[in-house]
């Protein structure tokens, strides 16, 4: 999965792609594209907050298995 930045342009909002994606997808300047947006989040905040939290690390997996 690539990664982009966002970036301010005038008035505007940029999104900027990697030249990696770029060629891989053949995009020119002008085409029209599709895509799907999720903001990449830091865990490290909440990272240690369980400690206090008594499961099973294994059994915890296998539920989220069945959720796939």
């Amino acid at each position: 999965m690539a990664i982009s930045k966002i970036r301010k342009s005038g008035n505007s909002i940029v999104l900027v792609l990697s030249p990696n994606i770029i060629r891989e997808k053949h995009i020119k300047v002008g085409d029209i594209v599709e895509y799907e947006v999720f903001k990449k989040i830091d865990l490290s905040k909440i990272f240690g907050r369980g400690r206090h939290v008594k499961i099973d690390p294994q059994k915890a997996k296998d539920m989220l298995r069945e959720e796939w």
